[in-house]
């Protein structure tokens, strides 16, 4: 199809979703039944993974097309300069009206970063952003009440009640609702908007607390099944620390895996929400493009760990996927994406410039079904920890010195560190190189997310 005409799109994103927590993507219990039927008509990547394994800069990595050695985001509380390229940014300037419902986690001054609106409760500048004199005012005022996360109590807590991040989308929910009506069915002044709108809705569960309501939880408390009993082979402490699981019954784990899988479906219900109010406003969402992803995954347990920051398939790859059945074919993509990619992808798509210094590759050819010349690779960046996935294989350096080397094809749990034998010895020394291309320690240390 032509695109003469510049499309409207619609962002779905939500927050530590683990890749295969969705019908689409396989799993036999969730009910996803709107991204499913989303998918059934997309572009869907099998094997897309964020560029960093955590809340704020994976989603800075995602504004700006730019991994977090490129951008500076590399640990949680960065954000990215005032007045960014990001992608709402240009979409703006190339005349889209840029609206942003929930969570963008934006910590610093510029809390628009290019959206032309925002709506919902996921905006606030740290003190850090205001200056020295306010950073010690507010260091004062809370010293000796230090915030501590407690992944035991996490894990006992899970249940039915409610959780206050379904608050927080609610809030956003309603907001979008408002919007829609006003934009497509007012009246006031007689005055139509007739921009292209780019529409992202950005929820924050499924991420923990593991709390979902008592019908969902009642459903699936008994049809889920805990993750086998692996220990992971990577002897370092990123790759547990203080995410592994503390001494838990098999029925709590149980009960937060049932409570996860509660909210994943409460995100679907929100998701379709907001597609019914599209349809009844009088859109074809088949005019539209639909992309749908979140930051990051959740390792619920495998492992014997739980949370985010890991390189475990669990943590670093992602849903996604872009559905626009007028422009591309429906079709399943193998190759390995990076979220970065969405920046190229949604400027090509909505017509705007893409600046030259992206770590960004437009997916069009690959929703094209041209996959001929893909550069079929990945990274992602934590700190100075980095993982490279390149076809079949995926390599991680966990700083100083401990690397690992997986076979997905061969070994899609991740039980088998090949980095060690000598018939690897020349892909290592290859990845090793690409390595150090992307790479540069850091300074200061990391927070809690």
């Amino acid at each position: 199809m032509s695109d003469s005409k510049t499309p409207n799109i619609l962002f779905l994103m939500d927050d530590q979703h683990r890749f295969d927590v969705a019908g689409f993507m396989g799993n036999p219990v969730v009910r996803t039944p709107t991204l499913d039927r989303l998918a059934a008509d997309a572009v869907v990547f099998d094997n897309a993974y964020t560029p960093s394994p955590i809340c704020v800069p994976g989603r800075q990595c995602i504004m700006s097309g730019q991994l977090p050695t490129t951008n500076g985001c590399r640990r949680y509380g960065d954000d990215l300069p005032p007045f960014y390229a990001t992608f709402a940014r240009q979409l703006s300037l190339a005349g889209y009206q840029t609206v942003c419902a929930g969570k963008l986690h934006h910590q610093g001054p510029d809390q628009m970063q290019g959206w032309t609106q925002r709506i919902g409760m996921d905006q606030h500048i740290e003190p850090e952003y205001l200056g020295e004199a306010a950073a010690a005012r507010h260091h004062a005022h809370n010293r000796g009440k230090t915030i501590s996360w407690d992944l035991r109590k996490e894990l006992t807590m899970a249940g039915a009640g409610t959780n206050p991040f379904k608050v927080n989308d609610d809030y956003s929910v309603q907001g979008t609702l408002n919007f829609i009506r006003e934009r497509f069915c007012g009246t006031w002044y007689d005055r139509v908007d007739h921009r292209p709108l780019l529409l992202k809705v950005s929820l924050q569960c499924p991420h923990y607390p593991f709390i979902c309501t008592e019908e969902k939880f009642s459903y699936y408390i008994n049809r889920v099944t805990p993750y086998p009993k692996r220990e992971g082979i990577i002897d370092h402490p990123f790759a547990k620390d203080w995410t592994h699981s503390p001494a838990v019954s098999p029925r709590e784990v149980r009960r937060a895996l049932a409570a996860y899988y509660g909210m994943v479906e409460e995100v679907d219900g929100a998701f379709g929400t907001i597609l019914a109010a599209l349809a009844h406003a009088g859109q074809d969402l088949d005019d539209w493009i639909i992309v749908y992803t979140t930051d990051h995954g959740e390792m619920l347990g495998e492992f014997d760990t739980w949370w985010k920051l890991k390189f475990y398939e669990g943590s670093v790859r992602v849903p996604l996927f872009i559905r626009a059945p007028k422009r591309f074919g429906a079709r399943r993509v193998a190759q390995n994406v990076s979220l970065c990619d969405l920046y190229a992808t949604l400027c090509e798509l909505g017509q705007a410039e893409i600046p030259d210094d992206r770590d960004s590759r437009s997916l069009r050819p690959l929703m094209d079904g041209n996959a001929s010349a893909w550069p079929d690779t990945a990274v992602s960046v934590y700190m100075d920890h980095l993982m490279l996935k390149d076809g079949p294989w995926k390599y991680g350096h966990l700083a100083p010195d401990t690397e690992f080397l997986f076979n997905l094809t061969d070994d899609p749990h991740e039980e088998h560190n090949l980095a060690h034998e000598v018939v690897h010895r020349k892909r290592m020394e290859d990845f090793r190189v690409r390595r150090k291309e992307l790479i540069h320690p850091p300074s200061g240390s990391n927070g809690i997310p």
